[in-house]
């Protein structure tokens, strides 16, 4: 060994280091803890998504195929949309969709007007009696629908709306628990914004419209989701009040496919694919104003 080579130091290459998983806190995640929480987050989508990829595979599945077999075959052999064309020949489902259609785009409308006005009324401004107000909302959710249903049924009928679609939108129109949801969005805003518009000469509608609605975009979708799924999954109010097959909605129209003359589990998978589409749809539309609802109240500088 030469001199140089005895002289010169050497250079210890630094150990790698492990990887390392963390939390939203910086804190250390042990291997067993990540490996339990995927295993419960595979269950529960399995529970959850799985039905639905079931009746996806039996919609599929052709009338040689044993949806029965044991066991059980989850992809289909000879994949065919022909029960989707068999449900439209044996019930008018898209018209049976476009009252669903109608019914649900109301039901979103009014209750994101109403909930945005309400919970505004409720969280900003100050008059006698809010705290009363708030809680009939609060109470008005404990009462189960199935409690109330014969009063409105007697109600519609009253105002001549049995048998219409509005008499179906009407009982429905503004929930309180999305009126709650908008009041807590708007308590979460700050007050020195408003008062800072009210000193410039903005009145209560120009503080409504331009800085509190805007900053609670989230709430809103959050909403909108709610009262569309809760308008297009809705079967005992349509049930009640409806009579003419011609203005069935969706969720009554596909109880067709299910009695004592028709009993054929692809034609209800393919039905139920139909009417879980378009919740489907919206979701992915509003998903990332319905994430941003969690945080509510912030306002960008």
């Amino acid at each position: 060994m030469s001199v140089l080579e005895k002289a010169r130091p050497r250079t210890e290459q630094p150990a790698a280091r492990e990887p390392r998983v963390t939390d939203e806190h910086g804190r250390r995640v042990r291997v067993w803890e990540l490996v339990l929480r995927y295993t419960l987050l595979l269950v529960v989508l399995a529970l959850t998504v799985g039905p639905f990829l079931w009746q996806l595979s039996t919609s599929l599945k052709g009338p040689t195929e044993d949806i029965f077999s044991s066991p059980p075959k989850f992809l289909p052999g000879h994949p065919t949309l022909h029960n989707y064309a068999r449900v439209a020949d044996t019930i008018p489902v898209w018209d049976y969709a476009l009252n669903s259609l109608k019914v649900a785009a109301a039901n979103v409308v009014t209750n994101c007007v109403g909930s945005a006005l309400a919970g505004y009324a409720l969280a900003r401004l100050r008059y006698r009696g809010r705290r009363v107000a708030t809680l009939v909302f609060i109470l008005a959710m404990l009462v189960p629908v199935e409690g109330i249903i014969i009063a409105q049924f007697t109600t519609m009928r009253e105002l001549g709306l049995n048998n219409t679609l509005v008499g179906v939108v009407l009982p429905g129109c503004i929930g309180a628990m999305n009126v709650l949801l908008m009041r807590n969005a708007f308590l979460n805003l700050p007050y020195e914004i408003e008062e800072a518009a009210y000193v410039d000469g903005a009145n209560v509608w120009q503080r409504f419209l331009r800085i509190a609605l805007p900053s609670v975009r989230g709430t809103v979708a959050v909403v909108a989701i709610f009262a569309f799924m809760g308008a297009w999954d809705d079967f005992l109010w349509p049930l009640i009040v409806l009579s003419d097959p011609s203005k069935f909605t969706l969720t009554i129209g596909l109880n067709y496919l299910h009695g004592t003359f028709a009993n054929d589990e692809r034609l209800v998978a393919a039905g139920t694919v139909i009417a879980v589409a378009p919740l489907i749809a919206l979701f992915a539309c509003l998903q990332r104003y319905f994430f941003r609802g969690v945080g509510e109240g912030a306002v960008k500088g």
